[in-house]
């Protein structure tokens, strides 16, 4: 018997522009409670956020400054991505983003 492929729907423009502010750090929050069901707006949503919290050390003489420089570059690299309707995993930290967004989710009971 032939095993039925999962069918994955391309997102809409509006899950696009979701996902896409997602990255832009405090909107994460607002992505994840408005739009926690949606697994495409979530997925990029809960790198968002972590990008959010790791953003919060850019005070750190240099090795915050070197974290802020990845961070916006991730920022944009996920917001590029988001708009064209892809699911890209942070490097090194994707699952970590995935917890961390869920486990927000989880403590605010969203």
């Amino acid at each position: 018997m032939a095993q039925a492929k999962k069918v994955s729907k391309k997102p809409n423009q509006e899950e696009k522009i979701w996902a896409a502010l997602s990255y832009l750090w405090i909107l994460s929050i607002v992505a994840l409670a408005a739009r926690k069901k949606n697994d495409y707006i979530r997925f990029h949503a809960n790198q968002g956020f972590l990008l959010f919290l790791c953003s919060l050390v850019w005070w750190f003489p240099f090795f915050g400054q070197i974290l802020a420089i990845i961070i916006v570059i991730a920022a944009i690299a996920g917001i590029v991505k988001a708009l064209q309707g892809k699911k890209w995993e942070l490097p090194l930290v994707a699952d970590i983003a995935k917890k961390v967004g869920d486990w927000f989710i989880k403590i605010v009971k969203l």
